[in-house]
């Protein structure tokens, strides 16, 4: 039984450990520095902030394509080789060398695609990488304690984000120091790209030394071909439309609302440093903030779940998030202040529907196919993943032809659709789906 089985402390803080270890690829290269950095107005020829802007969604698009296609194959097999923590390391080792390759990104229009590049091979491997992360958490957890541990590994997460952010704003946005870098060639803020692949690399350690690979499955599932890959999940996507269709509309509720939770994230600290004039540095202590509240509410989230129900929080966090991401907007007129309230709003909700999707897929997930069926979730997921980016774009582009001013600002109302429709989904979903057999 999962609730008597025995586990290992050090295990169980090893694998939390890893979402602190991961936490600056999506803290400082994909939302707050180096997102902002290859979006500034260094990288365009004419100053139009927009044109880099949409060129950044094609590329999550992309990934998201990527990720949509491979995730299953690498989740089924992951399972069945007993390489979870392998892939997972291997994934780790890709993402702490991209961070060093975004140092060599320099302040000039030449670069821009090469930070591009980075930044879309970087969404496809961490997307991976979680695939294996999410899979081992029934390794590492029993029914009891599940949720309270998802919880808590997104709180440190959050935790270790706020860390990175005051450490990059001190040592290298505030000059009045003997370690400040140079500004010359935006070092400074290239630097911090070094420092955050140094943080992955120390912080994984732990998982290496303190997480066991889950052992080898049947022998014969081992040596599926590709092809064979592809069509036991096909056949798995119909098996759950006919026997457990809870499951299939979770997780295709989830891939719509997660995108919205994915287009905070991207478009999040350009909505603000655009839209309502934060300057690198006001991004950099908002993005503080985020995490804070953020960190609050994974934690807060995962005490209650098991009190209140996994579904109920996910639903709770969502219509949090759209009356939030309404008051930005209605209320952007008052200024910046109105982001502070309401994007904070944003950013506590984030962090318990996170945890808690997770949660949910783990406890319909059957033993010896986590991988798989976190394979399937995060490719539902990134096949929605033009959604946001895309819904990001209409708003923006009608905006435009309507002759209105501060067109960057209209982009939270694609992403607020998207939550909203991903939320109305969900409430058809039952909140105890059984087991996947």
């Amino acid at each position: 039984m999962t609730t008597t089985k025995p586990i290992s402390k050090h295990a169980t803080w090893a694998w939390m450990l890893w979402d602190w270890a991961e936490q600056p690829y999506p803290t400082i290269i994909q939302t707050f520095i180096f997102a902002t950095y290859i979006t500034s107005t260094v990288f365009t020829t004419d100053g139009n902030r927009d044109t880099l802007t949409f060129w950044l969604g094609v590329s999550v698009s992309i990934g998201g394509f990527l990720v949509a296609i491979t995730a299953p194959i690498f989740g089924r097999r992951t399972d069945t080789a007993g390489k979870r923590k392998f892939w997972l390391l291997v994934n780790s080792g890709i993402l702490i060398a991209l961070m060093v390759a975004s140092y060599f990104v320099e302040p000039s229009p030449q670069f821009f695609i090469f930070g591009l590049v980075l930044y879309a091979i970087g969404s496809v491997v961490q997307e991976i990488a979680f695939v294996n992360y999410y899979a081992m958490m029934k390794q590492v957890t029993n029914e009891n304690n599940m949720a309270r541990i998802s919880g808590i590994a997104w709180g440190l997460g959050y935790v270790g984000g706020i860390i990175l952010l005051l450490g990059s704003l001190v040592l290298c946005y505030l000059p009045n120091h003997p370690l400040f870098p140079s500004e010359e060639n935006s070092l400074n803020i290239r630097v911090i790209f070094l420092f955050a692949a140094a943080w992955m690399f120390i912080f994984t350690i732990p998982l290496v030394l303190f997480v066991p690979e889950v052992p080898k499955a049947d022998i014969q599932l081992q040596r599926e071909s590709i092809g064979a890959s592809y069509k036991a999940l096909f056949a798995q996507l119909g098996k759950l439309r006919r026997e457990n269709p809870d499951a299939l509309r979770f997780l295709l509720a989830s891939a719509v609302y997660r995108d919205g939770l994915a287009g905070v994230f991207t478009f999040g600290a350009i909505l603000g440093s655009v839209a309502f004039g934060f300057s690198p540095t006001g991004v950099i202590i908002f993005g503080v903030a985020a995490n804070i509240v953020s960190g609050i509410g994974a934690f807060v989230g995962g005490l209650i779940d098991n009190k209140i129900g996994t579904k109920t929080v996910i639903v709770a966090s969502l219509v949090g998030m759209v009356i939030a991401g309404t008051g930005v907007f209605v209320f952007a007129g008052e200024g910046a202040k109105t982001y502070w309230i309401f994007g904070l709003a944003l950013c506590l909700f984030v962090g318990p529907a996170q945890a808690s999707s997770r949660t949910f897929v783990a406890r319909f997930a059957p033993a010896n196919r986590e991988a798989e069926i976190f394979g399937l979730y995060q490719t539902t997921g990134k096949a929605a993943s033009v959604l946001s980016p895309t819904m990001w774009t209409v708003s923006l582009a009608l905006a435009g032809l309507a002759g209105l001013t501060n067109t960057t600002l209209y982009g939270i109302i694609g992403i607020v659709v998207v939550l909203l429709v991903g939320l109305i989904w969900l409430l058809r979903v039952h909140p105890k789906p059984n087991v996947i057999q």
